[in-house]
């Protein structure tokens, strides 16, 4: 169990928001589970990611074992990170990430999860921990077009295929993208990960739930 309630999971926000901005990554979309989280996060430089998730464990990790009383680690293994193509899946993984709690069955609606990026998406709260991106924008001139697009993309019925594809991402870290970018990306880097074109990747992170 990553979090018991939700004092555990405000901390675990105020750490993310303090190393993100510390390390220069930016937050993007999010939600916080019971036994795990999903991150969708871009770094402004090469460490960035691995630094801000780092400090977020140690950090949480000590808050946590001393607050409960217990010690060791939260995870079973590192936290796994896939790189996305950004024009094609952002949208896509950020509906993912956001509508979790209404798949996982714990909420009937995903705006009810109160530990999501979702209530920021569709205006109904300004959260400070998220960037959002330039490909959300681009749903409108307004953030009332903005969050009236989004609603209608997050209604739109999503395919078991885009759900096991980014399950599948997530899981095996694997890049997330058409077949040439998981192409090119394997053979210029030796491993799944997104080539420096235009603008930095974007990251899916998953923690690995207990």
């Amino acid at each position: 169990m990553v979090f018991v309630d939700d004092q555990d999971r405000q901390q675990f926000i105020n750490i993310l928001r303090d190393s993100c901005a510390t390390h220069l990554v930016a937050v993007h979309a999010y939600v916080l589970m019971g036994n795990h989280f999903h991150l969708l996060l871009t770094p402004q430089n090469a460490d960035g990611l691995s630094r801000a998730i780092q400090t977020l464990g140690r950090r949480y990790v000590g808050w946590f074992n001393h607050r409960h009383q217990r010690s060791g680690t939260l995870w079973e293994g590192r936290f796994r990170s896939s790189v996305i193509e950004s024009e094609r899946y952002l949208m896509s993984c950020m509906r993912y990430i956001e509508l979790n709690p209404q798949r996982a069955g714990l909420v009937g609606n995903a705006e009810d999860w109160a530990w999501s990026s979702l209530a920021h998406h569709l205006g109904r709260k300004r959260d400070a921990l998220v960037q959002d991106h330039e490909i959300y924008w681009m749903l409108g001139n307004t953030p009332f077009e903005r969050e009236i697009a989004y609603r209608e993309f997050l209604s739109q019925a999503v395919s078991a295929t885009e759900v096991m594809s980014i399950t599948h991402a997530a899981v095996k870290g694997a890049a997330l993208g058409n077949p040439a970018f998981v192409r090119v990306t394997h053979e210029a880097f030796g491993r799944t990960v997104e080539p420096r074109n235009r603008g930095r990747p974007v990251k899916l992170i998953d923690s690995d739930p207990n």
